[in-house]
């Protein structure tokens, strides 16, 4: 994406604060459910801030409490300088949602839902048709601008809705899972949308389940589980809260794995967790000398290991330090 589609319109809101999103003890109930309990956010203007966690964390609650699309049971928060309880108008016309789910007529083509939004935002039809062929060209989507929504790829419905979201160039967009279910090819494509869409100026919200997408994108993020934020920071400040490094062991016959599990646990004094892949293995570490005893420890037990190596920890292992469960688990 270029930094035309970025120049052609001006935000609506004048408003300026330090910050994009300031929310405190934000709360939500559906029935006897809390969907959210008590969330602050700190969102700095510009760049990408990520909210992390399993589903039904609470992400998408909090989201769209923040796009005023639903009502607040307890706290506060201003959104580009204004209230969202007082002022939902004021935020509605500087900011942009893109849900998980498409918002487009499918029955329309391409290039008529982007006309037909251009319209409703106030363009006259030739400028609908100019923008609509800006943002069609934009996205890698002329090709198909004369074929309905629903023929659509999973790839092509994601970006023709931030197409649709950008209409009118937004001080913030909110982006909730913007990559669920999609290919490797297509998400690299939203991700150069995103990345795209900051060097324009526009402040990004992302909710997100996938660790490394907030690993590619965020400066910084916030974990949610069960309904708080149980974590905030860069995902490097986050990485180092759970350990210095962390060690991955492939044993070359899975049938041993308990045993060389044991022998690891028994000789770095911590936890080792065994991967889906039958053969793996992976422990958080912060004595890189301990490593070496580990590995001569299985090596001396006769455990063949196939392949092993030392990093940083992923998102995936400060999820399941800072939970005490893998990130796709689904929260209850």
């Amino acid at each position: 994406m270029n930094r035309t589609i970025l120049d052609d319109a001006t935000p609506a809101s004048t408003a300026r604060t330090d910050l994009a999103i300031e929310a405190s003890g934000l709360r939500k109930t559906f029935g006897s459910t809390v969907a959210v309990d008590g969330v602050d956010l700190a969102v700095p203007r510009g760049g990408v801030y990520g909210v992390l966690g399993p589903n039904g964390a609470g992400k998408t609650t909090t989201m769209r409490m923040l796009a005023t699309l639903t009502g607040i049971d307890g706290g506060s928060a201003r959104v580009l300088g204004h209230d969202v309880a007082t002022e939902p108008d004021a935020v509605r016309s500087a900011v942009s949602l893109t849900g998980q789910f498409a918002s487009l007529d499918e029955d329309l083509t391409g290039y008529e839902n982007l006309v037909l939004l251009s319209r409703l935002h106030g363009y006259s039809r030739p400028a609908a048709r100019e923008r609509a062929d800006l943002l069609l060209r934009v996205f890698d989507l002329t090709a198909a601008a004369g074929k309905q929504v629903k023929t659509y790829s999973g790839g092509m419905r994601r970006r023709a809705d931030i197409a649709a979201g950008l209409v009118v160039t937004p001080e913030l967009m909110f982006l909730d899972e913007p990559t669920t279910g999609l290919d490797p090819r297509s998400r690299n494509q939203v991700w150069e949308i995103v990345r795209s869409l900051v060097a324009g100026g526009t402040t990004v919200l992302l909710t997100t389940q996938y660790l490394d997408e907030a690993d590619q994108l965020a400066d910084r993020v916030a974990v949610i589980d069960s309904g708080r934020v149980i974590a905030e920071g860069t995902t490097g400040q986050l990485k180092a809260s759970v350990g210095s490094g962390s060690l991955h062991v492939r044993v070359a016959d899975p049938a041993v794995r308990p045993d060389a599990a044991r022998i690891l646990r028994e000789t770095l004094h911590t936890d080792v967790v065994e991967e889906a892949d039958p053969a793996a293995l992976t422990s958080i570490v912060d004595d890189t000398a301990a490593v070496a005893r580990g590995l001569t420890a299985l090596h001396e037990a006769g455990v063949e290991i196939g392949t092993y190596a030392l990093g940083q920890p992923s998102l995936d292992e400060v999820f399941l330090a800072l939970t005490g469960r893998p990130a796709e688990q689904e929260a209850s």
